[in-house]
């Protein structure tokens, strides 16, 4: 039985593939075969793959850095005797621990979507009789019979087939439905070029057929895309990958430093337990409890923003993430484009008419419409009523009932005001001839009233319509002779944008007649005209990719479609070369030009090429991960059960939330609302508004661990008393951070966020120039706090208020650099004080608080404070501007010299 799986089944004829499957194509399989196939390959069903379990993802949240030092707080407040404290960081943590365990709960669905995509009914043939059982049931052998509106239960064989058409875009993500055909193909036929096959979890649009299963559930083309999802890598996003990096150098070094203060102080003679209690004090002083609360905090604040702007995200960091793309891989159909299938040219009369407006709602205009060009009325009239589809508009969305190709053609005589039950109603039809795979044509039979001719339309291929004509229509509603050169030239040169072309005729026939045959339409028929469509892209993602262009994120198309269709939208978008004055052109590379590559050239290629065309889903699958080799950080987007892979794999996946399938929205980190792919160019500017707005907070907040480390160190080496105790340093560290940095969170995106290139990913989360600063502020800290200590200490005699003094300072200085920190770059009088209110707010809060803590009993009593007079405020005041001022020079001295 092994033998039947891993055959080139496409490139077999029917009756080998039957004979091979050892199944009898008319009565099928026996119920005792049946049986034993069952027994030996299992359910038609996918099997889910067991993954971690709820309390191993649940504990797993806490296997983190940050969180270790979280929690090395949370212990050493607990002794110290701050019960309240440790408990605010025991809920930091459990709270971020039930955030990520939610989020990550949610990911897992990716299989069970891909499982129900399998869950359908069949009609099966067996022992001779036909019967509809569970798709579950299904073998290799059995066969088959698929009807209009079946989905697809297995991979099968066609074998006998009646003008069937698949929608296979959720597999291959070919735009219109697939014609199939029961022709013997080429051993090398790609995936999404395999007429004589249909596939599980596709759909039958039109027509019927019978085939035969040759696999079934792991083995299907599904199948092996659901083993690739469950194969990709969970990647670390960059933040998260960063932070980790950071959390672990400040985590050793607050440890070296705690020891570095025990060691110094027992060289100076003091007593094991108060220097074992100093360093402790050091250690909590340089823990930034605020921070992990912060990330999430400032995550979901992108989160908010984001869906405001019909993004969501499921996973927190992928907020981040889509702000340090490099690469977007977008799915064209629905995505760049309009998924609606629109004529943009009509050649009639020998001329040819551009046609305006996107989509199935009928606005836009023809040029030239009102010029009396018979021929290009009748062209539209003919697409009209030679049509088996219709339209219906419902609370501001439009659904196609039929063929989107025939929907183009109601729209573009809509545009004329041509109106279907009306003209109906004036030529009602009186037959049909249907199309049919093997002629490619429809044609339809009409009454123009009592002694008239019937009047015939027709529409189809190009070449079916020319073989059958001789005459053509002119403009001016007389008849000459077909030039065929010309129509060939004008097809062409269409064809050559991307364009489907569909030929108009019509014929006159006899007043009796009543019926339409293939014989009506042999010969005699009267050219009207050509109908060309597309999918055009949206106008907002032409925009959207020369918005990506200015920020140096690069942009790359991959579709199931057509090399030429690919080229032709790709050059629209604009992710053409120009080759040639006046021709730009688009290079494409497809599935098969894959195939032939080893991965070190697709690496390279990967990066020279904009447009991939023909692509199966591992062949996305190895293309993001090509990308990423080059250290790109991969965004990718898609609709289908075929992008899945690769949306999983990518370093943010982004799936579509109207037309997407469930399987890419369980996969994906992000999820578009509205299909629209300038909606990612918005996320991505939010994301790196985020990313700034987190590296601010670390930058202001890092300073006071920084400076409490050196006080207390300072003291240490000294042999004096500390400045700040251990449950002072927790009062700084999380009224601050609540109180002001997190106002960071609201600060709006800086001008330009837009126009610079996308950060290196090889980039440590802070540069140098940063760490610069940091340690500025930091020894500011150092020298205010410390020496207004002292001051107070020697005027007053009395520690309690010395102590106060210095906690003041570190908290006001905090306040005025949290101005500074607003920008790295512009001060803010530029930016403007009120642009974020928030800042001013957390400021006022602030100063309330520290006059509770100076001056309120029970504060006092505490966290061992005191009340100062007005002169120590005046010092504390004084050293917060001077301080504001200092920073605000170094930032002025670096934009020069980087403007230098």
């Amino acid at each position: 039985m092994e033998s039947f799986l891993g055959k080139l089944w496409h490139h077999l004829p029917p009756g080998e593939a039957a004979e091979l499957l050892q199944t009898d194509l008319e009565k099928g399989l026996d119920s005792f075969e049946v049986k034993r196939r069952a027994e030996h390959f299992g359910p038609n069903s996918l099997t889910a793959t067991k993954g971690k379990s709820k309390l191993e993802r649940f504990l797993l949240q806490f296997h983190q850095p940050l969180v270790y030092i979280l929690i090395a707080a949370g212990i050493v407040t607990a002794v110290l005797g701050e019960v309240v404290d440790s408990a605010v960081i025991v809920g930091v943590v459990l709270v971020n621990a039930i955030v990520g365990y939610i989020q990550e709960a949610k990911a897992a669905g990716a299989l069970e979507a891909l499982a129900r995509a399998m869950v359908t009914e069949a009609v099966v043939i067996r022992s001779g009789a036909t019967r509809r059982v569970n798709a579950v049931e299904l073998v290799p052998g059995d066969v088959v019979v698929l009807r209009s509106g079946d989905k697809v239960p297995a991979d099968v064989r066609l074998t006998a087939i009646k003008d069937l058409r698949v929608d296979e875009s959720a597999l291959t993500g070919e735009s219109v439905p697939v014609g199939k055909k029961e022709d013997i193909l080429a051993r090398d036929t790609v995936l999404a070029d395999r007429r004589n096959m249909a596939y599980a979890s596709t759909l039958v649009t039109y027509g019927q057929a019978t085939g035969v299963v040759v696999a079934t559930g792991d083995n299907t083309e599904i199948g092996r895309i659901s083993t690739m999802v469950s194969e990709a890598d969970e990647l670390a996003t960059p933040l998260t990958r960063k932070i980790s990096k950071f959390s672990h150098l400040l985590l050793w070094a607050i440890l070296a430093l705690a020891g570095l203060t025990f060691v110094a102080g027992l060289l100076h003679g003091e007593n094991p337990a108060d220097v074992f209690m100093a360093a402790v004090a050091l250690a909590v002083g340089a823990i930034p409890e605020g921070l992990p609360a912060a990330v999430t905090v400032i995550l979901a604040m992108g989160v908010s923003r984001m869906a405001a702007r019909g993004a969501i995200i499921r996973k927190l960091p992928a907020v981040e993430t889509l702000g340090g793309a490099s690469v977007i891989c977008s799915d064209k159909t629905g995505t760049l484009t309009e998924n609606q299938m629109t004529v943009t040219a009509i050649f009639a009369g020998r001329r040819t008419h551009a046609v305006h407006g996107t989509g199935y709602r009928p606005e836009g205009r023809i040029d030239g419409l009102d010029d009396g060009n018979e021929a290009l009325a009748s062209a539209l009239l003919a697409g009209l009523l030679c049509n088996d589809t219709r339209i219906e508009y419902e609370d501001g969305t439009e659904k196609v009932i039929g063929d989107p190709t025939e929907a183009a053609l109601l729209v573009s005589a809509a545009k004329a005001e041509l109106e279907a039950h009306a003209e109906g109603r004036r030529l009602p039809r009186l037959d049909t001839l249907p199309f049919e795979s093997e002629h490619q044509y429809m044609g339809t039979l009409h009454d123009q009233g009592k002694g008239a001719p019937r009047l015939a339309f027709f529409k189809g291929s190009v070449e079916s319509v020319l073989q059958r004509a001789a005459r053509e229509l002119q403009a001016d509603g007389s008849l000459a002779p077909l030039d065929q050169d010309l129509i060939r030239a004008e097809v062409e040169r269409l064809g050559m944008e991307g364009m489907r072309v569909l030929a108009m005729a019509c014929k006159e026939l006899p007043a009796d007649t009543g019926t339409l045959t293939h014989d009506d339409v042999a010969a005699d028929l009267i050219f009207i005209g050509l109908q060309a469509m597309i999918d055009p892209p949206r106008p907002e993602a032409v925009l959207a990719v020369d918005a990506f262009k200015r920020a140096g994120v690069k942009v790359k198309m991959i579709t199931g479609d057509h090399a030429v269709t690919a080229a032709a939208i790709g050059v629209q978008l604009g992710l053409g070369i120009s080759t040639c004055p006046g021709r730009p052109t688009c290079q494409v590379m497809t599935g098969s030009d894959m195939a032939l590559l080893s991965d070190d050239e697709l690496t390279r290629k990967a990066a020279e090429t904009a447009v991939f065309a023909r692509v199966a889903p591992d062949q996305k699958l190895r293309l993001v991960m090509a990308l990423q080799g080059r250290g790109e950080i991969v965004a990718m987007t898609g609709d289908g059960v075929n992008d899945a892979p690769a949306l999983k794999q990518a370093d943010i996946g982004v799936a579509m939330g109207k037309g997407g399938t469930e399987a890419a929205k369980e996969a994906a980190d992000m999820i578009l609302t509205d299909d629209n792919f300038a909606t990612i160019e918005a996320a991505v500017e939010e994301g790196r508004g985020v990313y700034d707005n987190l590296l601010k907070f670390i930058v202001w907040t890092l300073p006071t661990n920084v400076g409490e480390g050196l006080v207390i160190l300072l003291a240490i080496l000294l042999g004096v008393a500390l400045p700040i105790l251990p449950v002072q340093i927790l009062w700084i560290n999380m009224t601050t951070a609540g109180c002001l940095g997190l106002m960071l969170a609201f600060e709006p995106k800086e001008p330009g966020i837009m126009d610079r290139p996308p950060r290196d990913p090889a980039m440590p989360i802070l540069d140098t120039e940063l760490y610069i600063r940091i340690l500025l502020v930091g020894a500011i800290l150092l020298v205010t706090a410390f020496g207004l200590y002292e001051w107070e200490l020697r005027t007053t005699g009395v520690p309690e208020q010395a102590r106060t003094v210095a906690v003041n300072v570190f908290v006001m200085v905090e306040a005025f650099y949290l101005f500074n920190s607003r920008s790295f770059t512009r001060s803010p009088f530029e930016l403007g004080f009120w642009t974020n209110p928030w800042v001013t707010a957390g400021f006022v809060i602030m100063v309330v608080l520290q006059l509770a803590f100076t001056y309120v009993p029970f504060m006092n009593t505490l966290f061992g404070s005191a009340p100062i007079g007005l002169l120590p405020w005046v010092k504390i005041i004084a050293a917060s501007l001077v301080a504001y001022l200092i920073i605000e020079a170094e930032k002025k001295i670096r934009s020069r010299q980087a403007a230098a």
